[in-house]
């Protein structure tokens, strides 16, 4: 399969400073993969292990110390149209619903912010957009004229996702989508999230701690530690015979997804 989306030896080094004294924290080092359509790739890792920080970069929101990003092959826009054409094409979901959505702004606004700059449209098409929007999330169309405080937090993660699929992207960033939300809540964004995937035929990196919900939403599985991609390979494979120290005691730690049905039935084919 040809790659939609390629990470390339991507480094990001940050400076603490004490005083006078200047300190390197080597956050991401080396990381390299592939995202390819209609696939789900998830990567997994400890508070702290960089993996956050490696989607903030495939997001174009902070700049690699080192390494490059290619969509198709082309390397990733950094400002101006080329930056535009790339978070067209690359859109991200991010941990907490509530503080990604603006409280002063209605639903709409936060819907039709990316549709007017991905898109040419009228009033009309611009309505119709939204309640097309709102309806691929499960959402009735009149939570259009809703605040962010008016909603619950799954309705909130929904709507980052809408807004997330409004410029009509084909990689999605999904970092760590249900960690914010309730338990019985968080079957039904990845169920969405996999239906989205199936019927746009998107690329999804999935973030996630929880390795238990990795290997059921995707087919991949990569394990981070300390800045660095130390296992990967099919879900199965790295959850059932993991090579790594780390993965041994994230899988050792993890919930048996067998002894839950409705995660069983939900995994991807």
């Amino acid at each position: 399969m040809t790659a939609e989306l390629a990470v390339d030896r991507l480094h990001k080094t940050f400076t603490l400073r004490t005083g006078r004294r200047r300190t390197p924290l080597h956050a991401v080092r080396d990381v390299s993969f592939e995202l390819t359509k209609g696939r789900t790739v998830a990567l997994v890792g400890q508070s702290g292990s960089g993996k956050s920080t490696v989607a903030r970069m495939i997001a174009r929101l902070e700049e690699p110390t080192s390494g490059e990003i290619r969509l198709d092959g082309v390397p990733a826009g950094r400002r101006g149209r080329a930056l535009a054409r790339y978070r067209h094409d690359v859109q991200m979901v991010f941990q907490d619903p509530f503080a990604s959505l603006n409280p002063f702004h209605s639903v709409a606004h936060h819907l039709a912010r990316p549709l007017l700059l991905h898109h040419r449209l009228d009033a009309a098409q611009l309505r119709d957009r939204v309640a097309e929007l709102l309806e691929r999330v499960n959402l009735p169309a009149d939570f259009a004229g809703r605040k962010p405080h008016e909603l619950s937090g799954g309705q909130r993660q929904r709507v980052a996702i809408a807004r997330a699929l409004a410029p009509g992207p084909r990689v999605l960033i999904a970092d760590e989508p249900v960690s914010m939300l309730d338990v019985s809540i968080r079957l039904g964004i990845l169920n969405l999230l996999a239906r989205l995937q199936r019927e746009e035929d998107l690329a999804i990196l999935y973030i996630t701690h929880d390795l238990a919900t990795a290997r059921h939403f995707s087919e991949e599985i990569m394990v981070m530690y300390q800045g660095e991609i130390v296992e990967r390979g099919p879900a199965d494979d790295v959850i059932l015979r993991p090579r790594a120290e780390f993965t041994k005691r994230l899988a050792a730690a993890a919930p048996d997804p067998t002894r839950n049905p409705r995660l069983a039935e939900h995994r991807p084919a």
